[in-house]
């Protein structure tokens, strides 16, 4: 609904309506406008009746004319006005009604208005807490949404790295495959060579143990003659030992004696020669009487 309406315009509707022969009204005078608001419409409509008394006054001034002519327009003229004045006055009355109501009815919706404003700023107060707290959760929600952005990165990340690992994983493992069949293959054929190396060694160890039965046959009398010829040098090197052992002493009774007279040679060579009564003389013992 439109506000501000021009006066001039709300005074051009009234008298359109008056012209017609109704008499102006607030919705009237709104319905020959097509706008304005009943507020403003009111207001300029009282203006309007006020400014029509004087206008009708105004038309009392007439051209000059005959006299009983003059007087008859004038005496209409008057009556006219006068049923005018007791329209206006009655319209005026009316008006104030509808202006009273109006002014209760805009009375009531500036009070609704302002309990509306008041809800109004109240929800736009519990609205702005709420979209701080929105901010705040939004704020919360993006940087929880970048860590897991950046988490999910890293998952990606390790994600190719373990399909890079187990692509790599995969081709050891077929070479491992492969290098496990190459040393079934190769154990296999040494198996074999094994088993004909073995069953060679047994043959050969069987030969050697029953060659070796037969030395060690051969052996055991040939130890057991050593044993018989040992021990017959034992005897012999017991008997031997004892010889020696005679032997030493004797030779050992010899040397006594030799160096016995040995002095006794020396101590005659330094005694003085004199007479001296000839003695018998006792035969030397040598080694043969001994």
């Amino acid at each position: 609904m439109a506000v501000g309406v021009p006066e001039h315009e709300v005074y051009a509707a009234a008298d359109a309506v008056l012209a017609r022969g109704e008499r102006p009204t607030v919705e009237r005078v709104r319905l020959e406008l097509g706008r304005g608001s009943p507020a403003r419409v009111g207001g300029l409509l009282d203006q309007w009746w006020a400014r029509l008394a004087g206008r009708l006054n105004g038309e009392t001034r007439l051209p000059t004319l005959p006299g009983e002519v003059s007087q008859a327009f004038v005496a209409v003229w008057q009556q006219a006005i006068h049923l005018a004045q007791g329209v206006a006055e009655q319209a005026f009355a009316e008006q104030r009604e509808v202006l009273t109501a109006e002014r209760e009815r805009v009375a009531a919706v500036e009070e609704q208005a302002r309990q509306d404003a008041a809800q109004f700023r109240q929800q736009a107060a519990e609205a702005l807490a709420g979209r701080q707290a929105a901010e705040l959760r939004l704020a919360d929600l993006e940087l929880l949404l970048s860590q897991r952005q950046t988490q999910i990165e890293d998952l990606q990340q390790q994600r190719e790295g373990l399909l890079h690992e187990r692509r790599e994983a995969q081709q050891d493992n077929q070479t491992l495959q492969q290098d496990l069949q190459a040393l079934r293959l190769k154990a296999e054929q040494e198996r074999v060579a094994q088993e004909s190396y073995v069953r060679g060694v047994e043959d050969r160890a069987h030969r050697e143990v029953d060659r070796a039965r037969e030395e060690g046959k051969a052996v055991t009398a040939q130890f057991k003659e050593a044993g018989r010829n040992f021990e017959l040098l034992q005897r012999r090197l017991e008997s031997t030992q004892t010889e020696l052992s005679q032997t030493q002493q004797r030779a050992a009774a010899q040397q006594a004696r030799g160096d016995t007279l040995e002095q006794q040679l020396i101590q005659l060579r330094q005694a003085p020669v004199t007479k001296r009564r000839p003695r018998s003389r006792k035969p030397v013992a040598t080694m043969s009487d001994s």
